[in-house]
């Protein structure tokens, strides 16, 4: 592919600025656009309020570890992301010494991960997943425990005024992190749009995507503030959308994309608004998602770090809306629907009854309800200090199955042509957390050539140092990556 080549990203979310960044990095020659639809970057699922923002790392994420039906413990997706969020790390760690960011605490601080879980049954799934993981160098610090005097230190909101008499356990990673996904955001397409040939076009609309002769593609974009349609032409798309993504891929009568359906789901926060409570809890504390719950509900009392000021939250509660994007249609879910995927996704539905029983459930809940679902984790929590906040708005994935006819995950799902000169994200968690692996496999696929010089090669050895170390046999190797990268990023304490 040609040095000058012409790259567009479709919206302006960490995936996008995180693949610009990279392509940048690699080839400075690129010519690189970005089209957002809204007036502002990263204000949809990248945006603070609307991303967890856990710095998914597997440490205390439960769902991550399943437990098998001989009692074993499943760690493989636990490692592959706690491996993913390091490289993520050691990228963000590059920027901070490239003078991308005044300081790092603008987008990520320190804030303990903690898993805490009550009855006989959970308590005995915590104390395997720890042995499981503690094994492992990534997870050697991990801490578990079931002494009171100690989980009080940990999280005393939670063990305050509690039942002596329940039965409960609790591990923590202190190298756990808080990320401010939508800052993070902001200032690398910040840096980006500095670099030359790089242009940022907010309130510009992605209305159709073409396939030319030539394999460069067609784009139709219609500028919002000024109501004019143009078109561009572009020789790599990356699509970046969020719930945006899937419509455009039919659009563009991706063949690789055939059979593909969305399933919206919609969340809420209680967000606490007392500041004597605020102040007593500063770690992020995960349980257990209920029966059916998809795992982007997984219930946690969340310490976030917003805009340089400490938050505290509760949730997310689940819902439903055809919306794809928070700032969507509600025509999007109907729209999303043709003669290809109608099948998986009307067999995803019949499989996953219980599933849509619980978001029902969910959008009945009145706030009262919401604060009791609350106290199970903060026995303490009072009405009035708790207002609800609407979280983003998440597109799981369905896919054609041989077996059901369409299944529905639970994740991120890339799509490329086989030409790879266009690629795709779909789905949800932990996306964010893990953009510079997910970039990485849409570069190896799209940019084979390139990827096989030793000029991409080194540089890439220079932002991810852990790139071509395997982990399984290089573990002191990963330790020391993870020292420098924590050591950058003011992570040390």
């Amino acid at each position: 592919m040609q040095n000058d080549k012409h790259i567009v990203l479709i919206g302006a979310g960490i995936m996008s600025a995180t693949l610009g960044i990279l392509l940048k990095e690699l080839n400075p020659n690129y010519r690189i656009t970005i089209y957002e639809r809204l007036a502002e970057v990263a204000a949809e699922s990248s945006d603070a309020w609307n991303n967890a923002g856990t710095g998914h790392s597997a440490f205390c994420e439960l769902n991550y570890t399943p437990q098998l039906s001989d009692g074993t413990i499943d760690i493989s997706k636990a490692l592959k992301i706690a491996t993913s969020f390091e490289m993520s790390k050691a990228f963000w760690s590059y920027l901070v010494t490239q003078k991308y960011f005044d300081t790092p605490e603008t987008f990520i601080n320190n804030t303990p991960h903690i898993s805490f879980v009550m009855g006989n049954e959970d308590v005995a799934f915590l104390k395997k997943r720890y042995e499981a993981l503690s094994k492992h160098p990534l997870f050697a610090a991990m801490e578990y425990t079931t002494d009171w005097d100690t989980m009080y230190k940990w999280m005393p909101l939670v063990m305050q005024f509690r039942n002596v008499n329940e039965t409960v356990a609790a591990t923590k990673m202190a190298l756990g992190t808080d990320i401010n996904f939508g800052q993070l955001t902001r200032t690398l397409l910040q840096h980006l749009c500095l670099q030359p040939n790089v242009a940022l076009h907010l309130q510009h609309e992605v209305r159709d995507i073409e396939k030319q002769v030539n394999n460069t593609w067609n784009i139709k974009i219609k500028d919002l503030e000024k109501d004019e349609s143009y078109h561009e032409v572009a020789d790599f798309v990356f699509i970046g959308a969020g719930g945006g993504t899937l419509p455009l891929l039919e659009k563009g009568e991706i063949a690789e994309a055939e059979g593909y359906g969305g399933f919206p789901v919609s969340g809420q926060w209680l967000v606490c608004n007392n500041e004597a409570v605020i102040a007593q809890h500063s770690a992020k504390v995960y349980g257990k998602a209920a029966v059916d719950a998809p795992p982007m509900s997984v219930p946690h009392l969340d310490t976030r770090i917003i805009d340089g000021k400490k938050a505290l939250l509760f949730g997310p509660f689940a819902g439903f809306s055809t919306k794809f994007l928070k700032n969507g249609s509600y025509f999007d879910l109907p729209l999303s629907i043709d003669i290809h995927n109608i099948i998986p996704m009307l067999s995803a539905g019949w499989h996953n009854l219980s599933l849509t029983k619980y978001l029902i459930d969910q959008v009945r809940l009145t706030h009262a309800e919401k604060v009791a679902a609350l106290r199970v984790y903060y026995p303490q929590a009072i009405d009035e200090d708790w207002v609800i906040a609407t979280a983003g708005q998440r597109v799981q994935v369905i896919k054609k199955d041989a077996a059901q006819g369409g299944v529905l995950e639970f994740g991120t799902e890339i799509i490329t042509t086989a030409d790879g000169t266009l690629s795709a994200l779909l789905g949800a968690s932990p996306g964010a957390s893990t953009a510079v692996y997910i970039m990485l496999q849409i570069i190896k696929k799209c940019f084979a050539t390139e990827m096989a010089t030793d000029a991409w090669q080194q540089k890439l050895q220079q932002i991810i140092p852990m790139l071509h170390t395997p982990i399984h046999a290089e573990y002191d190797k990963w330790l020391q990556y993870r020292n420098q990268a924590n050591h950058t990023l003011h992570l040390d304490d």
